[in-house]
């Protein structure tokens, strides 16, 4: 009779375990496998355009304006879209999600500003400019450090990008 309940009991076990699943896991596993693979590829080529005509990659204004106009705001715009189109199935992916998007809105913003500025000839906006890009990057920060520890409080897997 001991071994019939245990025959029976332990796949009940099994089966009932594959039903507890971590939807956070499984979420935050599909958003770095799939939904965000691309997505950083955008924002990789718009922010190595603008790295490489500003700081110590300057060169002049027209070159830093061609740049900005050319490749940067319009893969940054592109990158946008993509990442408020990510689809997130749990509310703590959710919000760490829009952290990302409030930073990279920020950002593109200061990359109209720097647009703006080079056009106005104007080195108050560049200052701004540069505020923003600041504030964008504490958002980008604050992003991947709670995007990690979620990673960790769900045993998945965050490489740096």
């Amino acid at each position: 009779m001991k071994k019939r309940l245990i025959a029976i009991v332990i796949p009940i076990i099994f089966l009932l375990a594959g039903c507890f699943g971590d939807p956070v896991q499984d979420d935050l596993q599909n958003y770095l496998d799939k939904e965000m693979k691309t997505v950083w590829e955008l924002e990789v080529n718009a922010i190595s355009a603008y790295e490489g005509v500003s700081g110590a990659n300057y060169q002049d204004d027209q070159t830093m304006y061609d740049a900005i106009t050319t490749d940067v705001i319009p893969n940054y715009n592109e990158f946008i879209k993509k990442l408020e189109a990510v689809k997130i199935e749990t509310d703590e992916l959710k919000e760490i999600h829009e952290i990302y998007i409030e930073g990279a809105n920020i950002q593109f913003n200061a990359f109209a500003k720097i647009k703006q500025a080079l056009e106005e000839q104007d080195p108050n906006l560049i200052q701004e400019a540069n505020t923003m890009l600041a504030d964008a990057r504490k958002h980008i920060r604050d992003y991947k450090d709670k995007l990690n520890k979620l990673g960790k409080e769900h045993d998945v897997k965050i490489e740096q990008k």
